[in-house]
């Protein structure tokens, strides 16, 4: 979602699962961003600058506070903005079909040797079948307080989900296929076993892509398939412990969302939580649209643009009206 150091949605084979894998992250730089002003009523903000951050062994609270940081700071520049009718952002039916295009059918990252690799490329369309059941999983630093506030949160938003979807998503009781795991540093750096029961045959590059998460990511999801074609199957989203209200938020709203078919981001998608700029820290009015075509019947897994695109025009054109 936010990104400084850039590591977002990246294709890699898995074996056995042979599968595309999505990484989604929301990344922020290691060194205090520069002095901006606030965004005005319009413009849409900069993306962060491209900043490569070491990951240095710390102390929980000592991550904690450099997170809180961070969120003040953009906090006070008007950045994580939970004013979801953005009035300032006016949209069209021809915006929202290319954010479509762009978030939905790009990867924006692949791998090569084992490490993501910054480079756009066409994909498949991408999507569950199965219904979704999320399952909430908490590090042991994780107080009980915040994991009940953790769970109101994911069980609202994935019936929200649900319903703009038309797709079965729910917050499981039991087990589930889509695991949203909150972990402290120290807990991620060593859920490797617990990765591998949650995902049997998980490769060791995405192995290593979870355990070894800089700093400067504060969140990702991954998507899988078990049948190595274009359906998910299994997911699961990192969510550090240690983040604070806004930014918490922030990263359940777009992982969960991401992890449902929406591997890309835009500077071009406003007013939207799938751009690097961090203006917004919740699904926007426009997100929401990008989720009804995304599991719209009329469109298929496998999918490519080509195919894709008429039917995307059309989708868009009933839902917003004749607007262009």
């Amino acid at each position: 979602m936010r990104r400084a150091a850039r590591f977002r949605h990246v294709s890699a084979g898995l074996v056995p699962l042979a599968s595309a894998v999505l990484l989604a992250g929301c990344e922020l730089a290691l060194v205090p961003e520069a002095d901006t002003p606030a965004p005005a009523e319009s413009p849409a903000p900069p993306p962060a600058p491209e900043q490569q951050a070491a990951t240095p062994s710390a102390p929980d609270d000592t991550v904690a506070r450099y997170f809180a940081g961070i969120e003040a700071r953009r906090i006070s520049e008007g950045l994580l903005r939970t004013d979801v009718t953005a009035d300032d952002v006016p949209f069209t039916a021809r915006d929202v079909a290319e954010n479509f295009v762009r978030i939905a059918l790009y990867n924006e990252y692949v791998m090569v040797d084992g490490r993501p690799v910054s480079r756009a490329t066409p994909a498949a369309l991408r999507r569950w079948q199965a219904p979704v059941r999320m399952r909430l999983e908490f590090g042991e630093s994780v107080p009980p307080s915040q994991r009940q506030q953790d769970r109101s949160e994911v069980a609202a938003y994935a019936a929200r989900l649900g319903r703009l979807t038309g797709h079965p998503v729910s917050l499981a009781q039991g087990d589930g296929n889509f695991h949203v795991l909150v972990l402290s540093e120290a807990e991620r750096r060593a859920i490797g076993p617990r990765l591998r029961d949650l995902v049997p045959g998980i490769d060791d590059d995405t192995m290593r892509i979870v355990t070894g998460m800089p700093l400067s990511t504060f969140c990702m999801v991954i998507a899988f398939s078990r049948h190595g074609g274009q359906v998910y199957t299994d997911a699961v989203a990192i969510i550090r412990a240690e983040l604070q209200e806004r930014t918490r938020r922030a990263c359940f709203h777009e992982e969960l969302a991401q992890g449902l078919g929406l591997p890309n981001d835009s500077v071009q998608a406003r007013p939207s939580l799938f751009n690097d700029a961090a203006e917004f820290a919740v699904l926007t009015p426009h997100d929401e649209l990008l989720l009804q075509i995304l599991y719209d019947r009329r469109l298929r897994p496998g999918m490519r643009e080509a195919q894709a695109r008429p039917i995307v025009t059309r989708i868009v054109a009933e839902l917003m009206g004749a607007e262009s």
